[in-house]
């Protein structure tokens, strides 16, 4: 039971982050490696409260990516278009600094 609601949790992350990151080959890489990393680690829990704990983190995680990250694309005039979707009604917008941007 606790093995597929994992297994469930871990295809909602990619999910999650293949839908946001569309088109971005080097974060959906990354983020894959990152999810199946942390999974990875965890592998041998085997207490059913620590399991839940982490399935619950799994889903805040991937409710996250899905409604709070928004991936700007540059655009032929060198600035950026933002697209929020449905999933993103009521949230508020906040660009990052430029001090982030450089990093």
């Amino acid at each position: 039971m606790l093995r597929g609601e994992a297994l469930g949790a871990y295809r909602a992350l990619l999910r999650a982050t293949r839908k946001t990151f569309a088109g971005d080959s080097f974060i959906l890489s990354e983020s894959a490696a990152e999810i199946r990393a942390k999974f990875e680690s965890n592998r041998n829990v085997t207490s059913e409260p620590e399991i839940r704990r982490l399935l619950d983190e799994a889903g805040e995680a991937s409710h996250f990516i899905s409604t709070m990250i928004i991936q700007a694309k540059l655009n032929s005039r060198g600035g950026y278009v933002v697209k929020p979707g449905k999933e993103h009604a009521g949230a508020t917008l906040e660009l990052a600094s430029e001090e982030i941007l450089k990093v």
